[in-house]
Order: C-alpha cells, then structure tokens, then sequence
C-alpha cells in the first residue's frame, strides 16, 4: 500500500500527476487527509481524501509519499500523525518519497542526511545533510525518493512507479502516456 499525505494548501499537480501515474500501473494507493477529508490545494482545488491520518495502516505501507506546497508542507509539519507515519516508514525500510519543498519535512526528521536528494529551488537551506544532486528532476537514493517541483511531477511518479514494479513498467506507463 501507498499512502500519499494530503495537508490543506498541497501543490495539486505534484499529488494527482504521481497518484494517476500509480494506479495506472495498478499500485494500490490511498489519499490521506492530513488535515479532514475533503482537502484544498494551493490553488483551491478541493480532493476527498480515501481515508484520514489516523486510519492508515503502518504494517501494510510500501510507501509514503509527500508533495509540496507550502501549505500542504506547513499542514505535514503541523500533525504529529504525519511525521510519526514518515519516519516509522523510514525506520521499518518503506519507501519514503517527496517533492518540491516536501523534501524538507524529510530533513527536519534526519531522513536526508547523508543521502542525495533534491528539491524546489530555493528550499535548500532547509535540506540540512542531504547531498543535494543539482538540476535534477527526481532524485532516488535508496529507500529516498525526492523530486524538484510541480514540473517533475511526472518523472517523479515515474520513478515512484520504478522503485515499486520495476523499470519495464515505469516504461510501460511512460509509454502509454506518450511523454517525450
């Protein structure tokens, strides 16, 4: 199971792009609503979360994954849930996966220390001791999984997609949605 946290102001793009990318591939993945069920992005648009923070299920998790947003990273820094649910995937050997400024609630837990990742430009300062790798879209370090921004979205869900099923099926997908 994949849960991808969902805290009122998250960047929708980064969210949606990767949750479509997932289920296409046929990974089971649940929304979960860090902040109520129904969940505004950073641009009003309104999710209903599959389920709530306190309904996720930590022995079945494969994956945890975390978009941007300021509001959304505000809204996962801000719960006690969501933080308990990010390490314990990180200290119980679950894939650990954010994007944009998502990367830094990653740091503020010791997961990015010593390990390369990325994020939005401009967030560095929050990254602590991650080798930060320059210019990259996605970034896989392992169990880490970090992407740049709303405009990576979609090789990040691809590279969700390898870590999960393998690269013939992040193939498989890329293909099938025609990217370039």
């Amino acid at each position: 199971m994949v849960y991808m946290l969902l805290g009122t102001g998250f960047e929708e793009t980064e969210a949606i792009a990767p949750l479509d990318l997932l289920r296409r591939a046929g990974v089971e993945v649940r929304t979960v609503g860090v902040t109520g069920k129904i969940v505004y992005g950073s641009h009003g648009i309104g999710i209903e979360a599959d389920i709530l923070m306190d309904e996720i299920d930590l022995n079945a998790m494969e994956m945890i994954v975390l978009p941007g947003g300021l509001g959304g990273v505000a809204s996962a820094r801000a719960s006690k849930g969501a933080l308990d649910a990010l390490k314990y995937a990180w200290d119980n050997g679950r894939f650990v996966a954010a994007i944009c400024a998502g990367p830094t609630v990653l740091a503020d837990l010791g997961i990015t220390d010593g390990r390369k990742a990325t994020c939005f430009p401009g967030c560095e300062d929050g990254m602590g001791n991650a080798l930060m790798q320059e210019n990259m879209a996605c970034v896989r370090d392992g169990k880490l999984i970090t992407g740049t921004s709303a405009g990576c979205a979609i090789p990040f869900g691809l590279a969700l997609i390898e870590a999960l099923k393998g690269s013939e099926e992040a193939r498989r997908i890329a293909t099938q949605i025609v990217i370039r």
